[in-house]
């Protein structure tokens, strides 16, 4: 089953996969699992396979980028040396036209995340970009925030398990709130990314773009890896920029563990979506 949705153990593996998603006009961000290092060691190591990722897609010509967190590069024990890190491959990117995504985490990590992500945009603009979460209360704010600064966007609904004092509890307002933050990020003028698998959303978001004549470059649809992959395609060959999050390596097991303890709901959203095609 987790072949379904993880590219694999290596980078070898995760660049096969990018080349043949993109065969079908899809864009990808790599992403290599694993977090809450606890050492330097552990963080040096995993940005050198970041490094090895960012060096590998320009030399292959894919379209493609990364994400990362910050509790993988070392933030948890020493912030200092995750910015130091970040900013190392930031700075890598800007070298081989490439862009670096800084994930979001659990509510704890938020502010931190969004400082960081303006610090380095400050200094690379247009390489590094963040992600916020729709079930945030803050998130309507933040987003402002980030905009006025023509900083990236990543939205996606959030897949941590928050108490109700900071987040919305009931699906339908994570809904309705993600609804409306798509659409005020799709015409900020900001290049934003549209991260969800709801199909009614997306035919909603659609019919936005339509009735208010967004350019589709002002915006792509972003999925993961094996998840609605019918819906995926259907969208690119609408023109539509798609982008899949393509999770390698060999942390796969304790990240599944972790998402599924979280959220138990999530169990039952990837066995929906290990039936689909």
């Amino acid at each position: 089953m987790s072949g379904r949705f993880v590219a694999g153990m290596t980078v070898d593996d995760a660049l096969g996969a990018s080349e043949r998603v993109n065969r079908d006009a899809i864009a990808v961000t790599l992403d290599a699992l694993g977090e809450s290092v606890t050492t330097e060691a552990e963080a040096r190591a995993s940005a050198a396979v970041y490094h090895q990722m960012l060096d590998a897609i320009a030399a292959r010509r894919l379209n493609a980028n990364v994400s990362l967190k910050l509790s993988q590069m070392g933030m948890d024990f020493d912030p200092a040396l995750a910015e130091t890190i970040v900013g190392e491959l930031v700075e890598h990117a800007t070298r081989v036209d490439s862009f670096v995504r800084i994930d979001m985490e659990g509510s704890p990590y938020t502010e931190a995340t969004i400082a960081m992500a303006e610090r380095l945009h400050a200094k690379y603009n247009g390489r590094v970009g963040t992600v916020l979460q729709a079930y945030l209360f803050r998130t309507a704010v933040d987003a402002e925030r980030l905009l006025g600064q023509g900083i990236r966007i990543r939205l996606c609904k959030g897949a941590y398990k928050e108490p109700a004092e900071i987040a919305f509890p009931l699906k339908a307002d994570v809904d309705e709130n993600y609804v409306n933050l798509a659409e005020r990020m799709m015409t900020s003028g900001v290049f934003c990314g549209i991260a969800t698998h709801d199909e009614a959303i997306v035919e909603r978001l659609v019919a936005f773009v339509r009735e208010h004549s967004v350019p589709k470059s002002a915006f792509e649809f972003q999925m993961l890896y094996g998840i609605r992959r019918d819906l995926q395609r259907r969208l690119a060959k609408q023109g539509f920029g798609v982008r899949v999050y393509v999770p390698f390596g060999p942390e796969w097991y304790p990240y599944f563990m972790r998402r599924l303890a979280e959220r138990p709901a999530n169990v039952l959203f990837l066995m929906k979506n290990f039936l689909k095609s």
